[in-house]
């Protein structure tokens, strides 16, 4: 068995390509884009190396590919937190203690050797990124903003002496044909009250021109929330060029108020989750008909973001974005909305999803370890 660092263009390939081989033949696994993948974990290409230091290893027994890891020490994280904890991230492995342990030893004694003290994950470089681990919903398909993982990666973790840190939960909502006359008064009464003006974007150029000013609410709106380290103007052009080509602009909203100012976004994404299991990781011409046929043609929305100014939580604005996102999907046939991942303490964002039919369908955990608290269970 070897542990090799990733330092080359041909072992970023081997890195990204691994889950493809340990997924292969899964119905519920979602590929992602493999150049994407390559993209995200190379210094040259990621603008979050800016702010972050990071190291890729990957697990070789006889030549072939059976693990693989990545750490990183998110500066911008800690200067906001104060907390010295670095993040493990990517991890993925056959079901194999020795394997698995050669894997998290490398990872910990770098984050370790960066003055940590301890390390969560599985966590990216940002919330935007892949993160969290499976652990209830194998049997569920995954979105493409979202993870799957394994039954054994949970017990594996636990093994090793991480303990859960926090859980993000996600919902699947069934959607009636039509919208009950009490939302549809509530909303109208919200935006009256509060003057405020609905924008359907409608077109990419129109999402161009409010993209910024979207991202800029996100990092306000996202600041106190677990995990989250706010996103300068090159890592928002890096998100928004990565997202555009996929969403459908018909089914975002925004709010604005009478100072022309945007307080809240919604951002509902066709579903693209079985259109990337045909496109297997390349975006062949089949794959990009099927992937433009899945923004016009679906009846499962993802939900990706919603965000609302801290100010005008309290106001009704997320019922506001729901009740005028939901007229568009019925418009459209959508019977189902797939939330992603909500921290389960965030009461008031689960509260939005009572009023619907609904079932809890997946939980994914960050881990986490402190290296003090390790030492000294050995020691004892």
């Amino acid at each position: 068995m070897k542990i090799i660092e990733v330092t080359t263009p041909a072992l970023r390939k081997e890195f990204a390509f691994l889950p493809f081989r340990l997924y292969q033949g899964n119905p519920y696994w979602v590929p992602p884009i493999l150049k994407s993948e390559i993209n995200n974990i190379n210094p040259a290409v990621n603008p979050f190396f800016r702010f972050c230091d990071a190291r890729f290893w990957i697990v070789q027994q006889n030549g072939l590919t059976v693990g693989r890891i990545g750490a990183i020490i998110h500066y911008a994280y800690i200067e906001k937190t104060q907390e010295k904890y670095g993040r493990f991230t990517r991890a993925e492995f056959i079901d194999d203690k020795a394997v698995v342990d050669a894997l998290f030893e490398t990872a910990e004694n770098w984050i370790q050797s960066k003055g940590m003290t301890g390390v969560m994950g599985p966590l990216g470089f940002s919330n935007l990124d892949t993160q969290a681990m499976l652990v209830e919903g194998f049997d569920q398909l995954a979105s493409v903003a979202s993870v799957y993982h394994l039954p054994y990666y949970k017990g594996h973790m636990e093994r090793l002496g991480y303990r859960k840190k926090t859980d993000w939960i996600e919902f699947r909502l069934n959607l009636t044909p039509e919208i009950p006359e009490k939302a549809i008064r509530l909303a109208d009464v919200i935006q009256q009250r509060y003057q405020l003006s609905i924008i359907r974007m409608k077109s990419k150029r129109i999402m161009k021109k409010f993209g910024r000013e979207i991202f800029q609410l996100l990092n306000k709106s996202f600041y106190e929330l677990f995990s989250f380290a706010p996103l300068d103007a090159k890592m928002i052009d890096h998100v928004l060029n990565n997202y555009l080509p996929v969403i459908n602009p018909e089914y975002v909203h925004i709010v604005i108020n009478n100072e022309q100012k945007v307080v809240g976004f919604i951002v509902p994404v066709p579903s693209l989750s079985k259109s990337m299991q045909i496109a297997k990781g390349r975006l062949s011409p089949g794959a990009i008909f099927s992937i433009m046929r899945s923004r016009k043609k679906n009846n499962t929305v993802d939900l990706f973001l919603t965000g609302i100014d801290p100010d005008y939580q309290s106001k009704g604005v997320a019922s506001l974005l729901i009740t005028k996102a939901q007229e568009v999907m019925i418009k459209n046939k959508i019977t189902t909305v797939e939330t992603t991942g909500i921290l389960e303490d965030n009461f008031k964002a689960i509260q939005h999803w009572k009023n619907y039919e609904h079932v809890q369908n997946k939980r994914k955990r960050c881990f986490v370890k402190d290296f003090e608290q390790q030492e000294s269970e050995k020691n004892n």
